[in-house]
């Protein structure tokens, strides 16, 4: 099977969320000599970034995505011991990610993680329930370019003004960008959030604006 053959297979078999198709292929690519790291952005990316669409266009849906993710990650864990180091190659932009104090629903976090992980960004995920202490802490720690905060109480949104306020005072250098059901843009901007997502989607493409900048 040639290069470009393979890659539109693996698409679109992280796309039908086949784990046992992306992780022959993606031993497959190994065995051919096809670069690791193509087969990664080449195939399974582009067949997540399709998953995305395809996912604002109302033509899937959490479930059928979160398919398409374990399928990606099993041709991930295949060929990402075989990726070769480049030094020169600009590191991924660090994102501390986490559902603010008071807070246990962590669904549409773990959904907006597995897809800044997909989009490449390096993820610290801090759970549920964080102290805000924490977020800043970790944000110190890691020299996070951006902390993502999602709330699905109206009692808990009320912990993300803190967050920013602390990375203001203490790691001026990360952004924050939030998000959850309760969350508008309105309501980001008068907490002095950077950006906010709606959904899974949307907060990719916020991420990606914001680490940019």
């Amino acid at each position: 099977m040639d290069k470009e053959t393979l890659f539109k297979k693996l698409a679109a078999a992280v796309i039908d969320g086949d784990e046992d198709e992306t992780a022959r292929l993606a031993q497959e690519a190994l065995d051919t000599g096809i670069d690791p790291y193509d087969a990664i952005m080449q195939g399974c990316n582009k067949g997540m970034a399709e998953v995305s669409d395809k996912y604002e266009a109302k033509e899937m849906f959490v479930p059928e995505i979160l398919l398409s993710a374990d399928a990606m990650y099993a041709a991930i864990d295949i060929l990402r011991p075989h990726l070769k180091v480049d030094d020169t190659v600009a590191k991924p932009a660090t994102v501390i990610i986490g559902v603010a104090q008071g807070d246990i629903h962590d669904i549409g976090k773990n959904l907006v993680k597995m897809m800044l992980d997909v989009a490449g960004f390096n993820i610290i995920d801090v759970g549920r329930d964080v102290p805000v202490e924490t977020f800043v802490e970790k944000a110190i720690e890691h020299n996070a370019k951006l902390v993502a905060i999602s709330a699905l109480m109206t009692t808990s949104m009320m912990n993300m003004e803190p967050v920013i306020e602390g990375l203001k005072e203490k790691h001026s250098g990360a952004k924050t960008i939030v998000g959850g059901a309760p969350i508008s843009q309105d309501f980001a901007d008068s907490i002095g959030a950077a950006g906010y997502g709606k959904d899974a989607v949307a907060a990719v493409r916020v991420a990606k604006k914001l680490t940019e900048a």
